[in-house]
């Protein structure tokens, strides 16, 4: 199972502090982020449990981290797998793939005369067949081979790994291939072809339990670049699709979200407080004005169009001004329920989410939904809090909470201004 560690994805894309010219932008972009709730992995939660789209972003981790595996293999086998270009047709097969490694079958009476010599065909051996996972063990009549076979076959179905690679992924992977015009080669010596394989039964193939949304351009072109090669470059064009959509949708997305720092049940309360507090001014400045006081009293109703007016701004962006005033948000649903004995990063690791292999990425089944779900309205409005970390989101949020202010100042002067007007009413 390839997955990708706590360590790589500390907090943004990147870590490193001069990023590469190679590197995907999406890294540099959001390289300032590091610290919660800005974290990778609370964008991968976002994803999951609130866009439910998180196979882009598993995607576009799995192939950096695919990329650096394979520019750490040996000049030799990075050979065997060269760049793909869009130019290269079917005819432009490497040699690893023309030259397959399987021996080709020979007539009896040619292998009755190379049976005693250096080149007799070689029988394949169960070692074998475990380091290839596409390799078909050869049948053949013989009592003591069909007892063989039989025990293989039993071993493979005990063998959940063998069994999976053997029979799952390949079958999975060889569909897309034999819909379109790519020739599928799974016997090949290209390094990583099994995982890619696992990538295509994955995030490729009809019905996949992560199906990126590809055109059928762009599936097509994958495919064919897959059947000729394993380097990096043949998921180009699928990689700049996926950067896109992170960059210009999820991510914008995921930090206008993050603004919001309490839950829903928290902002319709600070919606309602902030509509308290303008009622609270309008019923002052009534009271006032139909007095015998002087108009200089009316000022007084400011107070409370200030606070109504600058709550209810806030809290149409999402967020709480008292929580605000703390620098502190609500947990997310999925964070309250975690073991208090674990830490939050191995309650994240423990979904899969960062498993390039896993499942579907379905949540449903979590035990936090019905534990929520059975939470009453008064605990979700009073949650428990966590200080904000992440400083560029407390510098977003002062300017989120500067302009209501500001905002509020100015409606307050001209609602207050419009009640002077008004003469004495003289009525108390």
């Amino acid at each position: 199972m390839y997955t990708i560690s706590s360590t790589f994805v500390p907090g943004a894309f990147g870590s490193n502090p001069m990023p590469s010219s190679h590197e995907p932008q999406l890294n540099i972009r959001i390289r300032k982020l590091l610290m919660t709730p800005c974290t990778t992995r609370d964008f991968m939660n976002y994803l999951i449990y609130i866009e439910l789209a998180a196979e882009n972003l598993q995607f576009f981790l799995w192939h950096r981290d695919y990329s650096k595996r394979f520019s750490e293999l040996p000049a030799s086998k990075q050979a065997l797998a060269p760049e793909w270009t869009n130019g290269r047709g079917d005819g432009e097969r490497p040699a690893a793939q023309t030259n397959s490694s399987v021996p080709k079958k020979v007539g009896q009476e040619t292998a009755a005369i190379l049976k005693v010599t250096d080149f007799a065909q070689p029988k394949v051996t169960v070692s074998e067949l475990h380091d290839n996972p596409f390799h078909t063990p050869p049948r053949t009549p013989g009592i003591e081979d069909g007892r063989k076979s039989s025990a293989l076959s039993e071993w493979n179905e005990d063998a959940s790994t063998i069994k999976s690679s053997i029979k799952s992924f390949p079958k999975k992977a060889a569909g897309p291939f034999d819909a379109g015009d790519a020739k599928w080669q799974p016997y090949t010596s290209q390094p990583f072809r099994e995982e890619v394989s696992r990538i295509i039964a994955t995030y490729i193939a009809d019905g996949s339990a992560r199906q990126l949304n590809l055109s059928s351009k762009e599936r097509a072109a994958l495919l064919q670049a897959l059947a000729n090669t394993t380097h990096p470059s043949a998921f180009r064009q699928v990689l700049h699709t996926v950067e896109w959509s992170l960059r210009h949708q999820a991510h914008p997305n995921f930090i206008r979200w993050t603004i919001c720092n309490g839950n829903r049940p928290r902002v319709i309360f600070a919606r309602g407080l902030g509509l308290a507090g303008i009622i609270g001014g309008i019923v002052a400045a009534v009271l006032i004005t139909l007095s015998d006081a002087g108009r200089g009293w009316r000022v007084l109703s400011a107070i409370g169009f200030v606070i109504g007016i600058a709550t209810l701004i806030a809290a149409w962006k999402g967020m709480c001004v008292v929580l605000h005033g703390m620098h502190h948000r609500h947990l997310r649903p999925w964070e309250l329920f975690a073991d208090e004995e674990d830490s939050s990063s191995t309650y994240e690791l423990k979904k899969g989410s960062f498993d390039s292999l896993g499942s579907s990425n379905s949540y449903e089944d979590e035990p936090w939904v019905a534990k929520y779900e059975k939470r009453n309205i008064i605990r979700k409005v009073f949650d428990r809090e966590v200080w904000i970390q992440e400083p560029a989101l407390r510098q977003i949020q002062d300017t989120i909470f500067l302009q209501a202010v500001g905002a509020a100042v100015v409606l307050s002067a001209i609602t207050v201004g419009i009640f002077v007007a008004f003469p004495k009413g003289r009525f108390y």
